[in-house]
């Protein structure tokens, strides 16, 4: 399985990427040099929304489509995930 995932960096902005570990890759990001550039002079980084994907094929799709929505669409993406797992 895949994983679509973004996380809040320390300054506020989102970092979306794809994994088939999210723990691993949060660890990464928070923790060691195998992080992404841009988030390593953000740290620490907190993952706030999580999808799964069949595969790495659309997993990537996802990804891009995630990229291109404006930080306002993605706060309502995070903000709705986070609404239907409280419920």
């Amino acid at each position: 399985m895949w994983h679509v995932y973004i996380v809040e960096c320390a300054d506020g902005t989102y970092y979306t990427g794809i994994t088939t570990d999210v723990e691993r890759r949060l660890n990464e990001h928070n923790y060691s040099f195998k992080s992404a550039k841009y988030t390593r002079s953000r740290r620490p980084v907190k993952l706030v929304y999580v999808e799964t994907s069949e595969n790495r094929s659309t997993a990537s799709r996802r990804e891009s489509q995630i990229k291109k929505l404006s930080r306002n669409k993605k706060t309502l993406l995070i903000e709705q995930a986070n609404e239907n797992r409280d419920n």
